[in-house]
């Protein structure tokens, strides 16, 4: 009987236990559940509030001072929501620049087709942005400013020898970062300087980084000299033309156009040879933004080639490249009845228009915008050159305007300009007469100078920056007087 009694006792007990753990876990339902609820609310309401005030900028990603360098940078604005398609029409660029637009996912692009002027501040303004699940509509604004240009520069004949330098355009902050006996001539890539030596008729090429260290030399396809360094404008890709050290050898190389990459200084370099034309290779140039090669043989020949000399495009005969505009397929190129404008995407030309100014014009050289820089001979009245030289911006139209004149007792050797055409370089020998050329490969006058003009500047008067010693200021894309 009392066995029975404390079995009842203990299964009430337990009843009890159990009917207060089911309460309990109840309880902890009801309250978790009552949670889950409120957040499902808010989240709701989050998303609610998210479309209802449209897009937001998360992260901003540009690089100035690529853009300044090269056609191509990039703003990408990442946004909170999945966008709807933007088209040009919405976007808007001050100072007004060419651009292309994307939209993917939650990244909006904007691609500046052209390079872009240093030190400017630029705004960029999207209207009518909306998220694919949206309806409210937001204005994004992003600005930034470009960095002041920093060139290279090279003199020959210094204490410590032939010496590059890297300098602003004042000229001020100047820096020794590579030297060596007989330097003919370099080119400045996105990351690498490359030099090109002369050693008694045989040259050689060595690469080093943008402060001059860590020099290694590029192998060459043999013994011999160079002439015609250029570099691509992106992809840290060279090229030169290459002659063998006795040409007169059955088999030998003449002017034959090699292309190297500096991401493998090592790698043997790459012959471009186009079938059945010459392969002797009077002109070439990197066409800008592709992996094209624009080149004219010895015999006048003008071909658009792959870097391997694949998939040739004729261009008929030519007598010279002049150049091509940085951003741009339109290439400016002499033929026997005049200088035209040609469109290597398209192979449509047209006739250059001549400068409305009297006198003889001479070299002609392509800037974004359908604008060009030329060398003008002013003539007397009767129709005489004067002897001085004029550089001038012509608009697409034939307007020109001269931004630097040299007297007839200086020499004229050289023009440049800038990636975007903001700066024109000229480089000039004053008193020719008294001023003796060197023993080089590629001869200058033992003092030459380079004067800079920044040719549309707030208020639109052309004005010199800096006149600096030195030649083949980085703007450069061929040796001086190779023609």
């Amino acid at each position: 009987m009392s066995t029975d009694r404390a079995s009842g006792r203990a299964q009430g007990r337990s009843s009890r236990r159990q009917r207060a753990v089911r309460r309990r876990l109840r309880a902890y339902l009801l309250g978790f559940g009552a949670v889950i609820a409120a957040l499902a609310i808010v989240g709701g309401l989050a998303a609610a509030v998210s479309v209802a005030v449209g897009p937001r900028v998360t992260n901003v990603h540009v690089d100035p001072a690529a853009a300044i360098a090269a056609s191509g940078a990039r703003l990408i604005i990442t946004t909170s929501q999945s966008l709807a398609e933007v088209d040009a029409d919405q976007v808007t660029v001050t100072p007004a620049t060419p651009f292309q637009v994307d939209t993917a996912g939650r990244t909006l692009g904007i691609r500046f087709t052209v390079p872009l002027d240093d030190s400017t501040e630029y705004t960029v303004s999207i209207a009518g942005v909306t998220g694919v699940s949206g309806d409210v509509a937001t204005t994004i604004t992003e600005t930034f400013t470009t960095p002041a240009s920093e060139i290279f520069l090279l003199q020959r004949g210094t204490a410590e020898g032939d010496t590059i330098f890297r300098t602003d355009l004042t000229g001020e902050q100047a820096v020794a970062v590579f030297a060596a006996d007989h330097i003919e001539d370099f080119r400045a890539t996105a990351e690498h300087l490359v030099v090109w030596i002369d050693d008694a008729g045989t040259s050689s090429l060595i690469v080093t980084d943008l402060d001059g260290n860590d020099p290694q030399e590029l192998p060459l396809p043999a013994e011999g000299y160079l002439s015609g360094l250029q570099s691509a404008d992106r992809g840290e890709q060279i090229g030169y033309l290459f002659t063998d050290a006795d040409p007169s050898v059955e088999g030998a190389l003449e002017s034959a156009l090699f292309t190297t990459s500096l991401n493998d200084p090592a790698a043997e370099p790459t012959r471009v040879a186009v079938a059945g034309v010459d392969e002797r290779i009077a002109q070439w140039s990197f066409v800008p933004d592709t992996d094209s090669i624009l080149l004219m043989t010895f015999d006048g020949a003008l071909m658009l080639t792959q870097a391997d000399g694949a998939d040739p495009t004729a261009f008929g005969s030519a007598l010279a490249i002049d150049g091509i505009a940085a951003g741009t397929s339109e290439a400016i190129i002499e033929r026997l009845d005049g200088i035209y404008v040609l469109d290597l995407a398209t192979g449509d030309e047209s006739v250059l228009v001549p400068a409305d100014t009297e006198g003889l014009e001479g070299a002609v050289l392509p800037i974004p915008g359908g604008e060009t820089v030329r060398t003008l001979y002013p003539v007397t009245a009767e129709g005489y050159p004067t002897g001085a030289t004029e550089v001038a911006v012509v608009t697409a139209e034939g307007t020109a305007t001269v931004v630097y004149s040299a007297p007839a007792t200086d020499a004229l050797l050289q023009t440049c300009v800038s990636p975007s055409g903001q700066y024109v370089a000229v480089l000039v020998a004053p008193g020719v007469a008294d001023n003796p050329y060197d023993g080089y490969q590629l001869p200058l006058p033992e003092t030459v100078e380079t004067h800079i003009i920044e040719v549309s500047p707030e208020g639109g008067v052309a004005q010199e920056v800096v006149a600096l010693t030195g030649f083949a200021i980085s703007w450069c894309q061929t040796s001086v007087a190779w023609r």
